[in-house]
């Protein structure tokens, strides 16, 4: 009875941290996908006492996969507030650790719910000893499969970056990601009034504490070092965002399981420029993306 009641009161206290501006219950579980081996590794809750504290990863063997649909109430990316409510799913399949992952995004750009914007992206990598190496290839429908040109500003198009995560180990969920764009949409007009490659890069640490009873509590704190296009151009080195995730976990079956999470995204850089964009503008097309507090609740559904 005890845990039952405990159960319920996480529950409780994970809608209400995402819940609050929206009053919408349902959402993914987060804006960008994760490697089949990283979901492997990451659910070893123990370890015997032989293995090594640091680089305490096996080496994958054989064929690994992996699959999930999520509900988002909101589409936040790096501390950028991209869309509404939407559905994201993916899937992924990897042998000895090399591994390709397609994840789609299908949402409203606002909450009036007049726009939609698909997107697909696909990522080919590698993942041993806590190292995730890839490729990450980005595609909007409003611009051509294979458009790599170099659009300026909010012109739309496509992403190509390249990056990497590192993670100490399962023992110290500690992870070090970064990640830079080398193609397509990434420009900005200098003084000269020529298209410039900006190499807009991203850097984020981040740690998962995990509790009892399925519960996790999830930080991060990432930064943009040079001009780039998540502040529009405007700025050089920012504090891009700061990031909370309540989550919790339920198993449905062996291979299946249910993933409630709710999330707090801060983006210091662009509260610091603009003090309007603290407020919610929910509705209105122009605004929405410019916010710079943002919630999301998620739900989601992924096998083991």
């Amino acid at each position: 009875m005890n845990t039952q009641r405990h159960k319920l009161r996480v529950v409780a206290l994970t809608l209400i941290v995402g819940a609050l501006p929206f009053l919408v219950c349902a959402s993914a579980q987060t804006s960008e996908p994760t490697p089949a081996y990283t979901q492997q590794t990451a659910k070893k809750d123990t370890l015997s006492a032989k293995e090594k504290w640091l680089d305490d990863y096996s080496k994958p063997v054989g064929l690994t996969y992996g699959a999930q649909v999520s509900l988002n109430t909101t589409y936040l990316w790096r501390g950028l507030c991209v869309g509404a409510l939407n559905i994201q799913p993916s899937a992924n399949i990897g042998y000895g650790g090399a591994y390709i992952d397609i994840w789609g995004n299908i949402g409203a750009t606002d909450w009036a719910l007049r726009k939609f914007q698909p997107e697909v992206d696909i990522t080919l990598g590698f993942n041993r000893w806590g190292l995730d190496v890839h490729v990450l290839y980005i595609h909007n429908f409003n611009t051509g499969f294979f458009d790599f040109k170099n659009h300026v500003g909010d012109e739309g198009g496509n992403g190509l970056e390249v990056a990497l995560r590192y993670t100490v180990s399962s023992k110290l969920p500690l992870s070090f990601f970064w990640g830079t764009r080398v193609s397509a949409r990434d420009g900005y007009i200098n003084d000269a009034g020529d298209t410039v490659r900006a190499y807009s890069s991203y850097a984020e640490l981040s740690y998962t504490h995990r509790f009892r009873y399925g519960l996790s509590l999830y930080g991060a704190v990432g930064i943009t070092p040079w001009k780039s296009f998540y502040t529009s151009y405007e700025r050089n080195f920012a504090v891009q965002n700061v990031e909370v995730r309540l989550i919790y976990d339920w198993s449905l079956r062996k291979h299946l399981g249910l993933r409630l999470m709710s999330a707090l995204s801060i983006n210091p850089s662009g509260l610091a420029a603009n003090g309007e964009s603290a407020s919610w503008h929910l509705r209105d097309t122009k605004l929405f993306n410019q916010q710079c507090i943002n919630t999301n609740v998620s739900l989601c559904l992924y096998l083991k």
